[in-house]
């Protein structure tokens, strides 16, 4: 155990002194919150799948749909690969670098009030920013909870509020300067434990026969390929995940700091196969909880009737597969993923309210040093605002995650795809397929419908409804 607490404490000094570094180096907005547009391909391909993948998937996802679904939870981590990170840098990154040098924008709400010509679409989409990324950020702060819980046997409420303290420190020093270096040894991190994860489930489960034949002693459609709970709930939690990446702020952003076009043709190469390893690995663990954790061997995985308490799954199953001598690379692999999506959010949450609101509508004359000042404050702001909700336990992760996914997808799909590559989109086809998608996706979900589907209703609507809008409508330049 003292053995964990040091190498935990030299991982968090290496990332204040990285954070210190990038504070020397950052001295305008654009160093705060793009890294001076000059990312290289490797550290951008990096901070996208970091960003991408945090506790919620090795904590929430994994354990939920791994336990519910099987093996047939892989085709999750096959459209996150193809879908949410190959497709994405393929289609939208080259057009979303070209238009934020052309239209000198950095955030996403700029996009949408330049490309048309809308201060609605830019206050009603910055305001949603903040809303749903709250949930989302308080889930990951929920997940690395949990497992500072059960690998240290920290209370919850203390991790918690250690957790934000360190979050806060090491994003406000430097920004995304000093994310993106962080990023390469989160990622280097995360690939190395995964592989560690990955070998000793295959070898206490007696090699992949042997998984498959548990497996299949527990239930046959666990290994078959559409898993017990049906075909649309796949359905929904592949489009779900795999779809919103291309209206997702926190990653479009990773598209603007890259350096040129040369840089999304090499990443995109690294970022996928990257995506491929570790959602590959961590549904396949998550198939794995219903071998080897039950309610006699792993109590803790189980509530009192015997059901499974599905955001413990994952810990559980970290405690008993990975010798303990190693279980310190499965703490880093959860801090890792998750401290590179909370700086994410984070900067992303800051700038809809510093950029957005207040530069945007509020002193637009604000200078360059203040805004980038008030980004810090803000950003600390939000951390407080996270760790408050998170002290609640609102839900199971994966809830909270689809609800936040899908609102912020059904915001900014369908504006934000078609003011790219549609010439007829406009003002009002943004605002109806915006209001649209995300009124629709929390009717569903207050309603009842899960998360997942209502998160994927919403986004189509949000992108359906824009071409039913301005294919009517007059043409407008």
């Amino acid at each position: 155990m003292i053995v964990k607490f040091i190498i935990l404490g030299l991982y968090a000094a290496m990332i204040i002194v990285i954070g210190l570094l990038g504070l020397k180096k950052t001295r305008s907005f654009n160093d705060f919150f793009l890294g001076g547009r000059k990312v290289s391909a490797v550290l951008t391909a990096f901070t996208y799948g970091t960003a991408y993948f945090s506790a919620v998937l090795f904590i929430g996802f994994a354990g939920n749909i791994g336990w519910n679904f099987g093996l047939s939870g892989l085709w999750i981590s096959l459209g996150n690969a193809l879908v949410g990170t190959f497709l994405v840098w393929a289609l939208i990154g080259p057009a979303v670098k070209k238009v934020s040098v052309q239209m000198d924008i950095t955030t996403m709400p700029e996009f949408l009030e330049k490309r048309y010509n809308s201060r609605v679409m830019k206050f009603f989409t910055s305001v949603g920013i903040f809303i749903f990324f709250v949930p989302y950020s308080a889930a990951v702060f929920m997940g690395l909870s949990y497992l500072f819980q059960s690998t240290f046997n920290i209370n919850y409420s203390a991790a918690l509020l250690f957790m934000g303290i360190f979050t806060a420190i090491y994003l406000v020093l430097g920004g995304y300067k000093s994310m993106t270096l962080i990023d390469v040894i989160f990622g280097i991190i995360m690939t190395v434990s995964v592989i560690i994860l990955l070998f000793f489930i295959i070898v206490k489960a007696g090699g992949f026969g042997g998984m498959i034949e548990k497996l299949n002693a527990v239930n046959p459609k666990l290994v078959a390929p559409i898993g017990p709970p049906g075909l649309w709930p796949l359905i929904s939690l592949v489009f779900l995940t795999s779809v919103a990446p291309f209206g997702m702020p926190q990653l479009v952003q990773k598209f603007y700091a890259i350096k040129d076009e040369t840089a999304i043709k090499k990443g995109k190469w690294i970022s996928s196969v990257f995506a491929l390893l570790i959602a590959g690995v961590a549904y396949f663990s998550g198939a794995m909880t219903r071998v080897f954790l039950s309610p006699a061997t792993t109590p803790n995985a189980f509530n009192e009737a015997g059901k499974p308490i599905v955001d413990a799954l994952m810990p559980e199953l970290f405690a008993n597969v990975v010798p303990s001598s190693l279980g310190i690379a499965m703490l880093l692999l959860i801090f890792s993923a998750s401290m590179s999506t909370l700086a994410a959010l984070i900067l992303i949450s800051a700038s809809s309210i510093v950029k957005d609101l207040y530069a945007g509508f509020l002193n637009p004359k604000a200078s360059d040093p203040a805004v980038t000042l008030l980004m810090r404050i803000m950003s600390a702001i939000f951390i407080f605002i996270s760790v408050v909700f998170a002290f609640s336990k609102p839900a199971t992760i994966v809830s909270i995650l689809g609800i936040s996914w899908g609102a912020v997808g059904s915001v900014f799909l369908g504006p934000f795809i078609w003011g790219l590559f549609s010439k007829k989109a406009n003002e009002a086809s943004a605002i109806v397929s915006s209001v649209l998608g995300v009124g629709t996706c929390m009717v569903l979900y207050i309603l009842g419908t899960p998360s997942p589907q209502a998160g994927t209703i919403g986004m189509l609507v949000s992108l359906l409804s824009a071409p039913a809008v301005f294919l009517l409508a007059p043409k407008k330049n």
